[in-house]
């Protein structure tokens, strides 16, 4: 059996989260640009946990950019796709099925551009949605008047315009826009696209008005690991249990963040799906969260990677099964990063919770997180995430950062490579060699060639063109990362990592 409406009844699987039958009349809200797995797993996640609460009670258009693209399979469905979200949650194993409806139709851009902009003529539509990649949100010369026109932030001006043409500037009808793309302001960049766009396809005044005072561009942070398809294997098996077959299933973790950013209460009333599930937070700045991720997730990632790689645990999860590691990566974020975290925006509380949740996340036994691509751009995920997070310890400390030292350590010692005659550095490990995969690779193996542990660690710490600052300076620093490589080279990752604990050693 396909999944689909008609056969939604014929569904006896029990644990499965179904929309009731008259949600397939809702209007449609949403559009939506891009059918990746993360606007699946999180944005459609949460409007369709509103609209089963009657919460927000609108459905999504989306809308494939790129590509004439495949949109059959959304077709066949009906949109509908099973989301297996599994993970940890407060120390406890979740797994939880849901039957998503939330999409409505998909349209291709190249061959459905007519239909797309008499979405524009609808005036239940509200929001506009989009994960374009970073990529997307650029500006490039562009015809608004095309059909449809090359670049994304051409195609949502020219929506706009219909819009504003169709409704005769109604200030009601303007529209919230919330792009995802992963990159810092990106509701005010994409803003600043499209007025430019505006200009430069000479729009009318009336309309540019219109565009910047009655439309509102919000910066947004998503956070939620979403790997997609399920393995094969357990894919096959998950359409046993639940009795259908699903091209379009999905899995995602347990813990999801959307903040959005904004004061206004129109966009409020408009982002009712809010309401629904709180890990949608509507916030007038939203920078703490960017800061709680950059530094608590993404950071004791980087200060760890290494030494999970050299300690011989592939990915995240087999790193998670073994107590040396918990215990290090747990004390080195709650008893040294969080402190460093804290700031007036930001308690210790606040930074102690997250730290929890990362925890949990990174306890995940269903998802497969290789070291190896963490470590892509090893030294410039070191020196923006962690070296501020090193000098606030010394600015409120008066100890030596014994954790950090180590995992920097573990990182000198994981850059450590020669040059091979691809052109490319290699590192070794166990007899294994592995690719560096960072820019900076010819820098670290110019400051190993035929040095000695202390003078290496010396020539890294105080080269103050590339951290920005003499880190050589900072007391005992030097001195401990040094004898933590020291360790690492003749006893190992592992042994390292637990004489921090056997020596009683503490934040």
């Amino acid at each position: 059996m396909n999944l689909s409406k008609q056969t939604l009844s014929n569904i006896k699987a029990a644990g499965i989260n179904l929309p009731a039958a008259g949600y397939f009349e809702l209007p449609e809200k949403v559009l939506q640009f891009g059918t990746g797995v993360l606007l699946r797993g999180l944005p459609d996640y949460f409007i369709d946990k509103a609209n089963k609460q009657g919460l927000f009670n609108g459905r999504i258009v989306v809308v494939k950019s790129t590509g004439n693209g495949a949109t059959d399979a959304f077709a066949d469905q009906d949109g509908l796709y099973t989301q297996c979200v599994q993970g940890i949650e407060n120390g406890k194993k979740v797994e939880e099925k849901i039957l998503n409806a939330s999409i409505s139709r998909v349209l291709a851009a190249k061959s459905d551009w007519d239909e797309i902009l008499k979405c524009a003529a609808n005036p239940d539509m509200q929001l506009i949605i989009s994960n374009t990649t970073e990529v997307g949100i650029t500006l490039i010369k562009d015809n608004v008047h095309a059909s449809p026109p090359e670049s994304f932030p051409g195609k949502l001006l020219a929506f706009l315009y219909q819009r504003f043409k169709v409704f005769q500037g109604d200030s009601s009808k303007g529209m919230v826009i919330i792009p995802t793309e992963l990159i810092p302001d990106n509701g005010k960049k994409l803003e600043a696209i499209v007025l430019e766009l505006a200009h430069q396809n000479g729009l009318e005044t009336a309309f540019l008005d219109w565009l910047e005072t009655h439309n509102y561009f919000c910066n947004s942070l998503v956070d939620r690991i979403v790997p997609g398809k399920l393995p094969a294997v357990q894919h096959q098996q998950m359409e046993a249990d639940n009795g259908y077959r699903d091209e379009l299933m999905i899995m995602s973790e347990v813990y999801r963040l959307w903040a959005i950013e904004s004061d206004n209460d129109r966009v409020k009333d408009i982002l009712s799906f809010s309401k629904a599930d709180p890990g949608v937070v509507i916030a007038p700045d939203i920078n703490i969260f960017r800061e709680l991720k950059l530094r608590l997730l993404n950071g004791s990632h980087t200060f760890s990677c290494g030494l999970a790689h050299l300690a011989g645990f592939p990915t995240v999860k087999s790193a998670m099964d073994d107590a040396i590691f918990t215990a290090y990566i747990g004390t080195l974020m709650l008893q040294e990063m969080v402190p460093a975290v804290a700031s007036e925006s930001i308690s210790v509380p606040t930074a102690k919770d997250f730290a929890f949740k990362v925890l949990d996340r990174y306890r995940n036994p269903y998802i497969e997180h290789l070291w190896l691509s963490i470590t892509v751009q090893y030294s410039s995920k070191m020196k923006m995430r962690n070296i501020p997070l090193l000098l606030k310890h010394y600015e409120g400390a008066g100890n030596i950062p014994e954790y950090m030292a180590l995992g920097f350590a573990g990182h000198l010692l994981f850059m450590r490579s020669t040059l091979a005659d691809d052109g490319k550095y290699y590192g070794e490990f166990n007899g294994k060699k592995y690719l560096i995969n960072d820019d900076h690779a010819a820098w670290y193996a110019a400051k190993w060639a035929n040095t000695e542990v202390p003078a290496l660690v010396q020539k890294v710490l105080s080269d103050t063109e590339f951290w920005g600052v003499n880190l050589a300076q900072l007391p005992g620093f030097a001195e401990a990362v040094t004898n933590k490589l020291d360790t690492i080279i003749k006893k190992g990752a592992a042994a390292a990592m637990k004489s921090l604990q056997t020596d009683g050693v503490t934040a």
